[in-house]
Parts: structure tokens; sequence; C-alpha cells
């Protein structure tokens, strides 16, 4: 049967592409928290006596979940992490409230062109996920995602592809049809794991070594045209 045949003949059952899924990281890729988390931080330190750190450095600690980056900041400063710490700085208001937060600059219509073109999105953040609803709520993004995996979501997180291959599943994906988008070597190497290609953002918190070999993508406007290539 020649192909204009077979494009008009009844009864046969054509196999539909699967619906493509783009999974975000949340901080430094969706949207600028470090200033809120920067201001958070520097206050539960200073309060116990301990210098306050500035910007990039914090910036440089920030992917690995609130635990993590209040560990490094302790550690830095030659002191024990204190679970107390961590109670007061998601309850901090520049946390609870992200005063300072927004997304990134081109952000929502690179979104808007993703959506267009048939993407679905998720989020897949070290991030704990009571504070990543809140905050995406707080901006007007919650009710664009299909599903919003955090640090504590599931048994593992980022840099564990099963943090992300779970993430994907309550979105309703494949990861056949799916796209990490992240700043860090933890989003890199959980796309890897999970067989799925990501896209490293350059406007991130992490240095470019970290893409390891991902495709870069220099600002938001260039998602749609780097995820097409990947799943088109």
């Amino acid at each position: 049967m020649n192909a204009a045949r077979l494009a008009r003949a009844p009864g046969l059952a054509y196999p539909r592409r699967m619906e493509r899924l783009l999974v975000f990281d949340l901080d430094g890729t969706l949207v600028d928290s470090a200033p809120d988390i920067h201001a958070a931080l520097n206050r539960v330190l200073v309060a116990r006596g301990l210098a306050p750190y500035d910007l990039p450095a914090v910036k440089a600690m920030i992917g690995d979940g609130a635990r993590v980056l209040l560990e490094r900041a302790f550690g830095g400063r030659g002191q024990a992490f204190e679970a107390a710490a961590l109670d007061v700085f998601l309850a901090d208001e520049d946390i609870s409230q992200a005063r300072l937060t927004a997304p990134f600059p081109g952000i929502a219509p690179a979104m808007d062109s993703l959506a267009e073109a048939g993407w679905r999105f998720a989020v897949c953040t070290n991030k704990p996920e009571g504070p990543a609803r809140a905050l995406l709520a707080s901006l007007g993004l919650g009710g664009r995602f299909a599903a919003i995996g955090g640090g504590d979501s599931f048994p593992v997180r980022k840099p564990d592809p099963g943090h992300l291959l779970a993430t994907i599943a309550a979105a309703g994906g494949k990861p056949g049809a799916a796209v990490m988008v992240g700043d860090h070597r933890n989003d890199v190497r959980a796309a890897a794991g999970a067989g799925l290609p990501c896209i490293f953002a350059a406007w991130g918190y992490g240095p470019h070594e970290m893409a390891e070999g991902a495709p870069i993508a220099a600002a938001p406007s260039d998602l749609p045209r780097l995820a097409a290539a990947l799943r088109g």
C-alpha cells in the first residue's frame, strides 16, 4: 500500500507521539531566589555570632537543598550544623514569602512558546516540596506544572535519577519524551542516570563546567529550540 492510500485507509491505527514534558529545576533555573536565600541564611548565622556571606558565596552553595546549604554555611565558619537552624531558616519571611525572588527574565515567554508547541511542565527540585509549592504559588506559577517533585517528596533526590523519574511519573509523562532543564551538575547527572537529555541553564548559579557536555542555553529564549532538537 503506497503512502497516499495508507493516509486514506479506514480502520488503521496510527501511533500517537508521546506528550513531551520539560522538567525544570527551581532555584537558579526557573526563579532567582538567591537574594532571599542570602538574606535568610545570613540572619541565621548572625544570630549565632557567625560572620555572614556575600551573595556570590551563597549562590555557590545552592543546589543540594536547604539542609546541605546550612551544613556548608556552618562548616565554612568552622561550626557544626544545627538542626534547629534549619527550621528557623525555612520559617524566615524571606523564604516563606519570597519577598525578593522572581522568575528569571525570559522564563515566562519561553514557557508560553513551549506550551504552544505542545510541551507540558514539571518541577524537580531538592528544595522541600512545601516551600517549593508555596514559592511557585506566590509567583503565580503553581498552576503551570503537572507535578512538583521536592527534595522530600520521594525516598531519593537529585542527583539520584529516581527523583527525576518519580517526578516524571507523577506528571503522567514518560522518560522517552522528557527533557530536564537545570543549572547544576545534580540536574545533568540525574538526567543522565534516567536516560534522558538535559539542557544546562547558563543564566543560573552553577559554572558552565557543570554542564558536563549537555547543551547549554545561554538564555531562556533558547529553550524552545534546544528542547525541540532533543525531542522533536
